[in-house]
């Protein structure tokens, strides 16, 4: 005789069980597609990289095996698009500031951008985002997909300066009233701080990941902001000026920023001029004061190599004697071939220099409310120590 167990018709899966383990299913399966999502983003981003170098590599090769000049063309390089690889290759020829004519080369697949620059030497480092008037797509996040706080944006990197995507501060730094640096778009800039001290407060105030932003990082900003159209008053990169910022005397301030960027002239006198305090990247982030309203710190010292000529003085980019040999080369047209003709006319600035300087000097940057023509995203004046402190002198702080 068969025997049933009283229990049988209850021995099975409860409704909530099943519930349960149809959650941590689900919950699997989205930490799976997630980890694997991750995985072939990298495995993407690791091809882009590698692809670009290799590329550049045969630019070179060829370069050694043809008297140590560039190809005019990548064709000529036995390189053309394939595998669904895209290629844009440009030449910036040898001049004053530049011993070696530069290439750079900008490689787009499965729409990830990477750029890489070189000479008929050697190459530098490769990284994300297209080479500067090249069209691809600009990284919107640092390494590793990270974000940047609150008020920081995203700045593409650039093989040319040796950065990779970085965060810095879309203003000009504020004291938040307790001697912490913050990027916010009320209050004036904070001012009458030395170089000395501003890299010493970013550093006990926002941890050892921060830093006051140094020279590669801003000339990777300018180079970046020069490239696009939208920054220059004739719609075309180096037509007309690009915009300089508060740097009329009127009013005869540091002007607070805006939250909204569309008000570019907030503050200003002058509205419809070079006067607009905001400039884009190439990938869309909106950056308040590069050039104009106070100067700013970077951390970039030195003691020799400045460009210009004997004595101190104010002097146009387009008329330098003396190249200079500062470790980051500051001349326009060093990361663009355009800019062998572009002055203070043009809205870039101008720079402050003794090539026969062998003090201490630090690095000051933009210009400030009063700097009229000299203001610009290259003004660089390397007059002051990096002791000095003046009522027009800020920083910046990235990360």
């Amino acid at each position: 005789m068969i025997k049933f167990n009283k229990n049988t018709a209850n021995s099975g899966f409860t409704i909530i069980e099943l519930l349960i383990v149809v959650v941590v299913i689900a919950i699997l399966s989205a930490i799976t597609i997630v980890s694997y999502n991750g995985i072939i983003s990298r495995a993407k981003n690791s091809a882009a990289l590698s692809n670009v170098e290799q590329i550049g590599k045969k630019v070179v090769v060829y370069a050694l095996s043809n008297g140590v000049s560039l190809p005019s063309t990548l064709a000529i390089a036995g390189i053309t698009d394939s595998g669904g690889s895209t290629y844009q290759y440009s030449i910036n020829s040898a001049n004053s500031a530049v011993t070696l004519s530069t290439f750079c080369l900008t490689a787009n697949k499965d729409g990830i951008s990477a750029q890489i620059v070189g000479t008929s030497e050697s190459i530098n480092k490769p990284t994300f985002g297209p080479c500067a008037g090249h069209t691809g797509i600009a990284p919107t996040t640092i390494a590793g997909g990270g974000t940047c706080p609150t008020s920081y944006i995203v700045v593409p990197g650039s093989s040319l300066y040796g950065t990779d995507a970085f965060c810095v501060m879309k203003y000009e730094a504020k004291n938040d009233g307790g001697g912490t640096p913050v990027s916010v778009a009320s209050g004036l800039p904070w001012v009458s701080i030395s170089q000395t001290s501003a890299i010493s407060t970013v550093q006990s105030t926002l941890g050892p990941d921060y830093h006051l932003t140094t020279e590669a990082e801003w000339m990777t900003i300018a180079q970046n902001v020069l490239s696009v159209p939208s920054n220059w008053s004739g719609g075309t990169v180096g037509t007309g000026y690009i915009y300089s910022g508060h740097n009329d005397d009127a009013p005869a301030n540091a002007l607070a920023a805006d939250a909204e960027d569309a008000n570019g002239y907030t503050g200003e006198t002058n509205i419809g001029g070079n006067q607009r305090r905001t400039l884009t990247l190439t990938n869309g982030n909106v950056i308040w004061d590069l050039a104009g309203n106070v100067w700013e710190w970077t951390s970039g010292t030195s003691t020799t190599g400045q460009p210009g000529a004997s004595g101190y003085s104010f002097r146009q980019w387009d008329g330098l004697s003396v190249p200079g040999s500062l470790r980051i080369n500051p001349s326009p047209v060093y990361a663009n071939s355009s800019g062998i003709n572009w002055s203070s006319g043009h809205g870039v600035g101008m720079i402050y220099s003794d090539s026969n300087e062998t003090a201490m000097r630090g690095f000051r940057r933009g210009g400030n409310w009063y700097g009229g023509g000299g203001a610009g995203v290259l003004m660089l004046y390397l007059g002051s120590t990096p002791s000095d402190s003046n009522v027009d002198i800020g920083f910046r702080v990235s990360l």
